[in-house]
């Protein structure tokens, strides 16, 4: 059985004075956070094949070393 809150309202106590903060600024500093950031959000079947950062890291520095493995023997390869 779930508790019932004493709580009687949700409203925010009266010691709480917010006319003090002043006006705020909306995505004040968005451009300055976007840039520090490179987040990306892969496909449901992607992540559930890689759960972790760690796992995507791995995979994705095996890919570097894969690629550039396969581009140093195609220009070691002699030209006809």
């Amino acid at each position: 059985m779930a508790k019932v809150s004493k709580r009687k309202s949700d409203e925010l106590r009266p010691e709480y004075d917010f006319t003090s903060l002043g006006g705020g600024v909306r995505g004040k500093y968005f451009r300055r956070y976007r840039e520090g950031v490179n987040l990306a959000l892969p496909e449901p079947e992607i992540a559930q094949a890689f759960p972790t950062d760690k796992a995507v890291n791995a995979a994705l520095r095996n890919a570097m070393r894969t690629s550039r493995a396969s581009m140093r023997s195609v220009r070691m390869e002699p030209r006809h």
